[in-house]
């Protein structure tokens, strides 16, 4: 006959080993360990524009391989010889397809023609959206919001086949071209919704000198990223500056 008192042992007995059996938590990954990119192909859409280009020089400096996009390809070619440094210069459908990574880096007027006539062409890619969207008037900078939310948002609309992140937006175009200047002391704030994608843009960033790539949260958060852009705007016309960002505690 089984008695209450023994069953109660056999599942006494059973429960160490049901444990046992769990599998072992993973430890949590490191944040700062990043993928190599080295070999990785970076575009920049709107590479004969300061930010562009300056980001175009600044990559290509620190040894990636960097084809610089416009609407005209001699443009984008004759930029490109002046950078030297193995820069390539080709039309934005042409820069589009050669590349793994492709940096949006044109006006915000232009923005979303730009992106939806290039969807067949970024389809796949890891896109980095660093366009800023503000108005000026006699009082200044000031943020604009678009409808989607965001500059990137609206690239997450209009590429919905493309992996989408968004990165590089506090940097001064000023220090990026300057040759004299070997480091760039900023971090750059990279948002995204997949932690591989912004891994590497993070990686990305970290190739240039004196740069650190800091993950900032989803695109929902962009907005305030870009907007950011406003009030640096305003540091450096009242005290004659280049300013960037540097988050402490991390």
């Amino acid at each position: 006959m089984t008695h209450a008192d023994d069953s109660r042992t056999a599942a006494t007995d059973e429960a160490p080993a049901a444990e046992a059996k769990a599998p072992a938590k993973a430890p949590a990954k490191d944040p700062w360990e990043l993928p190599d990119v080295s070999g990785l192909v970076v575009g920049v859409l709107g590479g004969t524009g300061d930010q562009g280009r300056g980001l175009a020089y600044r990559l290509a400096r620190a040894g990636q391989q960097v084809v610089i996009g416009s609407r005209n390809a001699e443009r984008a070619q004759t930029a490109a010889a002046e950078l030297g440094l193995g820069v390539e210069g080709a039309d934005n459908a042409e820069c589009a397809r050669r590349s793994d990574v492709v940096i949006v880096a044109v006006p915000w007027d232009g923005h979303a023609k730009t992106l939806e006539s290039l969807r067949a062409e970024l389809a796949g890619k890891l896109v980095v959206d660093c366009v800023n969207p503000l108005g000026f008037d006699k009082q200044g900078a000031y943020a604009l919001t678009p409808d989607e939310g965001s500059a990137a948002q609206q690239a997450a609309a209009l590429l919905p086949d493309s992996r989408v992140t968004a990165a590089f937006h506090h940097l001064s175009a000023v220090l990026l071209q300057n040759p004299l200047i070997e480091e760039i002391d900023t971090d750059v704030m990279v948002l995204g919704e997949s932690r591989a994608d912004t891994d590497i843009v993070q990686a990305l960033a970290a190739r240039i000198p004196g740069m650190r790539g800091v993950f900032a949260g989803r695109l929902r958060n962009a907005h305030q990223v870009e907007s950011l852009v406003a009030n640096l705007i305003s540091v450096n016309r009242r005290y004659k500056a280049h300013a960037g960002l540097r988050l402490t505690d991390v």
